[in-house]
């Protein structure tokens, strides 16, 4: 039986791309018969954070304590002992039952209030200052006073 043009041909594509596989294979083996030095393959970052090829210099080399890095975001409750005074504006009030919400401009928060916290009387939509103030349930503003 003799064989189809087809068949040659999808033959000789195979033998192709066998010798293709084949040169790609050594053409890796000689590349990394190659040695390279472990300085060749080292990367060092300098001051700025950009990468170089030359060890950053020891004299330049700043002193950092333990203590001062910080891995995660403070706690609101630390960030509330940074700064008294807040500012924000009531986000919603209920008279009847007495409590509301503050917004705070610097952190987005929603904080609690009770009435007894107030100095003056407040609306919703009221630009307020107040304190904070660590309780069981959480952070509450105490002495909300009105801005004018």
């Amino acid at each position: 039986m003799a064989e189809t043009w087809n068949k040659r041909e999808r033959e000789k594509k195979k033998q192709q791309i066998k010798m293709q596989k084949e040169a790609r294979r050594l053409e890796r083996k000689e590349k990394s018969k190659e040695s390279k030095s472990l300085d060749s393959m080292l990367a060092y970052l300098d001051e700025n954070g950009n990468l170089s090829n030359t060890p950053p210099d020891p004299l330049k080399k700043e002193k950092i304590k333990l203590e001062d890095i910080e891995i995660s975001p403070r706690k609101m409750e630390d960030r509330a002992k940074d700064t008294n005074l807040h500012k924000g504006t009531v986000d919603s009030y209920n008279e009847s039952k007495g409590f509301g919400f503050i917004r705070d401009r610097a952190t987005q928060m929603d904080i609690f209030f009770h009435v007894k916290a107030l100095t003056e009387p407040v609306k919703v939509k009221n630009k307020v200052s107040f304190e904070l103030e660590k309780t069981p349930k959480g952070l509450s503003a105490v002495n909300v006073k009105l801005l004018r």
